[in-house]
């Protein structure tokens, strides 16, 4: 009797309301993965993307192929699978009870709503989606973020249209955005007047710690937020220079908080 791997919970890191979740709910009602997606309201492709990253976070397959029955075969859910909802709904009731005693308001909610994403990246922000230009199989989202408004942090992300799908992405939707420091590139500031490309921001740096791979700079922007990216080796930059940042939209994630 082969052994079954043991499941992690990591893939319940979004809440009960995460699309993905609900793509594996139905699944197990429905007993296909073409009546998840329509009841779900995403693409075939998208369904097929949110199995494998649950599956790949809890370790474990969490549906597999029927065979058979009148409409000539479907899909079907594991012990896992089944252990995973199960998991999902004891969570889900642990968050209402929660909900029900405290609500987050304010800076601080945003920021206890943000730790229920543990990630590496230390550049995290809370934005609002703006817009969304879909491009085949490619999405651009436009987000905004900071304060003050008049120097709103204005960010570009590149992501897969099933992505965008799964995550419900739309105007007005409240997000995490994150990257890594690695992915930041700083430089010194040009001067007064030059135009500046999407994700490219104007800041000053507040620390500078030197490295052979690289100077870690962390700077503060004019929307009020920090950022820290990396700089050349031997940049000479230093606590005070003006600099810039710079991202590739590709190396921007969202994340949703926990529902």
């Amino acid at each position: 009797m082969t052994e079954q791997p043991s499941l992690s919970l990591d893939a319940l890191g979004h809440g009960p309301a995460d699309r993905r979740l609900a793509v594996l709910r139905e699944v197990g009602r429905a007993g296909s993965i073409s009546q998840a997606a329509r009841s779900v309201g995403v693409s075939y492709k998208a369904a097929w993307q949110a199995l494998d990253t649950l599956s790949n976070l809890a370790g474990a397959p969490l549906v597999e192929r029927a065979v058979g029955g009148a409409g000539g075969g479907g899909a079907r859910l594991t012990p896992a699978g089944h252990e995973l909802l199960a998991a999902a709904g004891a969570m889900d009731a642990a968050r209402s009870q929660l909900a029900a005693q405290w609500r987050p308001g304010g800076a601080a909610g945003a920021a206890a709503l943000a730790l229920t994403v543990r990630t590496s990246m230390r550049n995290q922000w809370p934005c609002t989606v703006v817009a969304l230009q879909a491009s085949g199989p490619v999405v651009r989202v436009q987000l905004a973020g900071g304060a003050p408004a008049e120097a709103a942090l204005c960010v570009w992300a590149r992501i897969t249209r099933e992505s965008s799908e799964l995550l419900a992405l739309r105007p007005g939707l409240a997000v995490q955005v994150l990257c890594k420091a690695t992915a930041v590139r700083v430089l010194a500031a040009p001067g007064q007047g030059a135009s500046a490309p999407d994700n490219h921001w104007a800041g000053r740096a507040v620390r500078v710690a030197r490295g052979e791979l690289g100077d870690e700079v962390a700077a503060q922007l004019a929307a009020g937020v920090q950022m820290v990216g990396l700089a050349p080796p031997g940049s000479r930059l230093r606590a005070g220079s003006r600099v810039l940042l710079t991202i590739d939209e590709s190396a921007v994630a969202l994340a949703l908080p926990v529902a």
